[in-house]
């Protein structure tokens, strides 16, 4: 069977100079990791409020969305925001779309998921399980961003989430065992098995309902 998402042709990373190679070249010249978090986290937060208010009950998502929400978190601080990455990337052995596959399959992502599970107005719980994990299973594996793909996956869940009614959903819970859990649940997806992706879901449906009730 052909690969969903064929890659080749791996390149490596460019890293701020003076960084040792553990932050990636920024604009703002941070070469401390905790630093550059604490940017991102600051700016996300923001991104957050501001993608709240944009995207009512109503809104179906579109790829230009999602360029913006990348674009609007991290303009300023790389100079790759709100852009498809250009490079083949990978997790171990785990190699992620080609980069030069990556707007083609955008396109197939909101023709079909996007445009079939948003807005998110399901009345079955279930049925938002189903769609949250299509959904950010299939924008994780595409990987259209050089950084900060799975945050941006979270973030759409999250909107599809309060289309749903529910809460802002609490990841918190996604540490230790639980991260390599997530990551086979996203490479189950490469045969379009979102169940253990759904499991995940709605586990943190759970958590983020008893956080709220506490």
């Amino acid at each position: 069977m052909v690969n969903r998402y064929d890659t080749s042709n791996l390149i490596e990373n460019l890293y701020e100079p003076g960084s040792k190679g553990t932050v990636l070249c920024n604009l703002l010249g941070i070469t401390n990791k905790e630093q550059l978090e604490h940017v991102e986290e600051e700016r996300f937060e923001c991104l957050m409020e501001e993608a709240a208010a944009r995207f009512n009950g109503d809104h179906r998502f579109t790829v230009q969305d999602i360029l913006w929400l990348h674009k609007f978190w991290l303009d300023g601080v790389f100079s790759w925001a709100g852009a498809y990455r250009t490079v083949n990337i990978a997790k171990g052995c785990f190699m992620f779309a080609a980069a030069a596959h990556i707007p083609v399959l955008m396109h197939q992502f909101e023709s079909d998921q996007l445009t079939r599970l948003t807005p998110c107005r399901f009345k079955v719980r279930e049925t938002v399980v189903k769609a949250l994990a299509e959904v950010h299973v299939e924008l994780v594996l595409i990987h259209p961003f050089w950084e900060a793909n799975e945050r941006i996956a979270r973030l759409l869940s999250v909107l599809m989430a309060l289309q749903a009614g529910l809460p802002p959903l609490n990841f918190s819970q996604l540490q230790g065992a639980k991260r390599d859990e997530y990551f086979a649940a996203v490479q189950s997806g490469m045969d379009r098995d979102y169940k253990p992706m759904e499991r995940i879901y709605s586990e943190v449906i759970e958590w983020t309902q008893f956080s709220c009730e506490r």
